[in-house]
């Protein structure tokens, strides 16, 4: 015997418009709110949103945080720092290699290569031929070469790498390594020798570099600097 027969439902013609477009009004706003971006948030007390059709204005940095910006790289990244991304270069003050007295300060209003060295430290001889080169032709330019002997307690070690290499630059002497913790760690690693900074005419560090460099790498860097005037 046959179940009953299930007849659908007919709707009126008109009825049927007025479910189908509210089914569509329905399924529109469900879509838009799921789809439509998001609003930015309103900006937090203090600040102001930008007029409409103009850009919030990037801000300057200060002079203190531009001076951190500087950071030490190879030979092969090493560019010229900004003037206003240079740290001043710490005191620096001592005897050279023969006892004799000498400072950073008293090559102020030239260009300064400061280069740390050691007589046990293989990279540093790997380079000393061409700094020594390096040093005679630049000082027409008023560019003077100082370096920091470090970790050499006995100076006559230090002496005979001097003359091995003909170096006609002074050195201090630091044997404890205590000046080269005057420089911030991003500008100078204690930890690395060789390094070699470039102290531009007004006593700040424009260019540093960690681990050995080529008169060929240094020298437009020297160049540059010594440019300014």
């Amino acid at each position: 015997m046959r179940g009953p027969v299930r007849r659908a439902a007919v709707l009126p013609v008109g009825a049927g418009l007025a479910v189908a477009a509210a089914l569509l009004l329905i399924g529109t706003v469900t879509d838009g709110s799921a789809s439509a971006p998001r609003t930015a948030s309103a900006p937090t007390s203090g600040t102001s949103a930008p007029a409409s059709g103009t850009s919030a204005a990037t801000p300057t940095p200060t002079p203190a945080a531009a001076a951190r910006t500087i950071a030490v790289t190879s030979a092969s990244g090493a560019s010229v720092a900004a003037p206003q991304a240079r740290p001043p270069a710490p005191a620096l003050t001592g005897t050279d290699l023969d006892g004799n007295p000498i400072s950073l300060a008293a090559f102020r209003g030239e260009v300064v290569v400061l280069n740390v060295w050691g007589s046990w430290c293989a990279p540093c001889r790997a380079e000393a031929d061409d700094l020594a080169l390096l040093s005679g032709e630049v000082r027409g330019a008023g560019v003077r070469f100082l370096g920091i002997n470090t970790r050499d307690r006995d100076r006559d070690a230090a002496r005979s790498f001097v003359r091995a290499h003909g170096l006609d630059f002074p050195s201090l002497h630091d044997p404890t390594g205590a000046l080269l913790l005057r420089f911030p760690p991003e500008v100078l690693n204690p930890q690395t020798i060789p390094s070699t900074l470039v102290v531009d005419r007004e006593g700040r560090v424009a260019v540093a570099i960690g681990g050995a460099v080529s008169a060929g790498r240094l020298k437009p860097l020297i160049d540059r600097v010594a440019a300014e005037g």
